[in-house]
């Protein structure tokens, strides 16, 4: 290998070791989102992040619950994103505690739950049916 292949490897290593030092949001295919530290990550975008919160938001509130080394299998990875650490800070949301936003989101949940029984029930006084959800990956 020549001379300089190999300072280009490492220098290729050391912007790849800068980057694991970074603050990271990962949006997982269930909804949930992350943010931690990236500290590895492979060709099937398997993650693993350290300092993980579960950032739950619910219209101008959010709330983190602490998480530590949580690894993601990458079927799971709709994004992948670095965080801009001064840019963090100009929110125009409102954190919260966990118990607060844990609860906004039983209500939050609870509403679209039963939003959805009258729009169901609406559509079977017309003789329509909607396919369960738990049933849509069948098709």
């Amino acid at each position: 290998m020549a001379p300089s292949s190999r300072r280009s490897v490492s220098a290729a290593a050391r912007r790849n070791e800068e980057r694991l030092e970074e603050k990271h949001l990962v949006l997982l295919r269930d909804g949930r989102t992350l943010i931690g530290f990236l500290r590895s990550i492979d060709q099937f975008a398997n993650l693993v992040l350290h300092q993980t919160v579960e950032r739950i938001h619910v219209g101008k509130k959010y709330g983190d619950i602490p998480r530590g080394i949580f690894v993601v299998r990458g079927e799971n990875v709709v994004l992948l994103g670095e965080i801009d650490l001064e840019k963090e800070s100009d929110t125009l949301l409102q954190q919260v505690s966990i118990e607060e936003i844990l609860e906004e989101q039983r209500v939050e949940l609870q509403a679209k739950q039963e939003s959805e029984k009258l729009k169901v029930q609406a559509l079977k006084e017309r003789g329509l049916a909607v396919p369960r959800a738990d049933t849509l990956d069948e098709y």
